[in-house]
């Protein structure tokens, strides 16, 4: 049977639809799902989309050859904030070359490595929360700390402790950019002229960059020994330019902690508005970590297998709330997905949002349900492998999607052991963004703090 045309909507209905897909996907998502399917073609001309969501396409898409898509398009302007040699920007041989440069730096037994760092980092946000708690029993919004957790963690990982203390600095200087890749594409139009947010995005960079620069030069100039860092890794490879590794350092540091804390924010939200989740959390971390030396011998590499609860809420979240709703990829070839035509040239957006909400995966999709990730048998571990993709799969899946994880996972079992958190609403919020999606309103909990050592339903404060 020959393929067919992707169903999609008139030309006139089409320019408003896409128009809101590009500004707030997630409900323009629904909607195309609801009217044509999990596969939607919209546009005409140089501006061809093709919305996929069908969870055996998108395995389709991921074992096709790489060479038959193009990242590097003119649709992708993240290489203007990440640097022309990014992973994520990268095509052919180019891509492969860095790709393998940088796999190295997120090998197990570095991973391992840095649990307890994970651990030391969460309990001193912790720390930081407990010493406001007691002048203010007022909602505090968990966003902005979970963000700059994730990033104190994500700096650790990338460039080693020298570079803890400039973990504010750095956060600092990826919010311009972050902010700018959300504005409207008409702002984002290449031009010279100062004063302008691209003028200050470039301006960030440049400081960013001076920051990496002199790390870089520092590990040329010294032998640090085994390499304990993601930096070092790449330097002693010497598989890279300086100029290549900065941007692949910049693009860990700034996909690596936006997408991970609109991720954690997430969890809180779903662990605390299920009735008894957030308490079920707490027993299992107490038990996971103990509780007369929480940063002791039991955190090493053993923790994670005891937190499978844990793990179960961050893996429904993500099915639930990716952290990007869809991934572009430009065709670079006609091909044929699902049955349908896709033309080349035209911008693939196959969306995990809609594989993890898939009525033929996932029984109930709308219902949160960590525990349907504890203890799978085959047949559901299959079907969990083909409807969970919030990193992407095949040659091109997410390089750092097992420091995301593991951090979460560690994460949010800590919060759930210190912290009794008690949300402002039960109703979970609404999600926005374009590039990363996170809860709007941010994350406000009223919070208190359970005492070292007692059960974890006994605040102190």
């Amino acid at each position: 049977m020959d393929a067919k045309q992707l169903p999609g909507p008139g030309r006139i209905e089409q320019v408003g639809t896409l128009r809101r897909l590009l500004a707030d996907p997630v409900p323009v998502l629904d909607e195309l799902s609801a009217t044509w399917g999990p596969m939607t073609g919209l546009g005409f001309g140089p501006m061809r989309l093709a919305v996929v969501g069908d969870p055996k396409a998108v395995s389709d898409l991921f074992a096709m050859s790489t060479d038959r898509f193009r990242w590097d398009h003119k649709f992708n302007v993240l290489g203007f904030v990440v640097g022309k040699s990014s992973l994520i920007v990268s095509d052919g041989p180019e891509h492969h070359r860095r790709r393998r440069a940088v796999t190295p730096g997120f090998g197990r037994r570095r991973l391992n490595g840095w649990i307890p760092m994970i651990v030391a980092e969460t309990d001193a946000a912790i720390d930081r929360i407990a010493s406001t708690r007691s002048h203010s029993d007022a909602p505090l919004d968990l966003y902005p700390v979970g963000r700059n957790l994730v990033l104190r963690i994500v700096v650790r990982a990338m460039f080693g402790e020298s570079m803890a203390a400039h973990a504010d600095e750095i956060e600092a200087l990826f919010q311009r950019p972050q902010a700018y890749l959300e504005s409207p594409a008409v702002k984002q139009l290449p031009h010279p002229f100062p004063l302008t947010a691209r003028a200050r995005v470039r301006s960030d960079r440049r400081r960013l960059h001076a920051i990496i620069d002199e790390q870089i030069a520092q590990r040329r100039s010294s032998d640090h020994g085994e390499a304990s860092d993601v930096l070092s890794e790449l330097v002693t490879s010497d598989a890279l330019s300086d100029e290549e590794i900065r941007d692949q350092v910049v693009t860990l540091i700034g996909a690596g902690y936006d997408t991970t804390s609109a991720s954690l924010a997430w969890m809180i939200w779903r662990a605390t508005t299920t009735r008894g989740l957030w308490e079920r959390l707490g027993r299992e971390a107490r038990d996971a970590f103990g509780v007369d030396d929480p940063t002791g011998a039991e955190v090493d590499a053993t923790l994670l297998g005891r937190l499978g609860l844990a793990n179960g809420v961050m893996h429904e979240t993500l099915r639930l709330h990716p952290a990007g709703v869809f991934g572009p990829r430009e065709a670079g070839t006609d091909l044929e997905v699902g049955g349908f035509r896709i033309p080349r040239g035209t911008l693939i957006l196959w969306s995990p949002y809609l594989v993890g909400r898939d009525p033929g995966v996932w029984p109930e999709p709308k219902r949160f349900d960590p525990d349907r990730f504890v203890e799978l048998d085959h047949a559901q571990g299959a079907a969990a492998k083909r409807g969970w993709v919030p990193f992407g799969g095949g040659a091109r899946n997410c390089v750092g999607f097992a420091l995301a994880q593991m951090e979460l996972t560690i994460i949010i079992a800590r919060l759930a052991q210190r912290l009794r958190l008690t949300p402002t609403t039960d109703e979970v919020p609404r999600p926005y963004g374009m590039v990363v999606n996170r809860p709007i309103g941010g994350v406000p909990m009223r919070i208190q703090v359970y005492e070292e050592g007692s059960s974890c339903c006994e605040p102190t404060i």
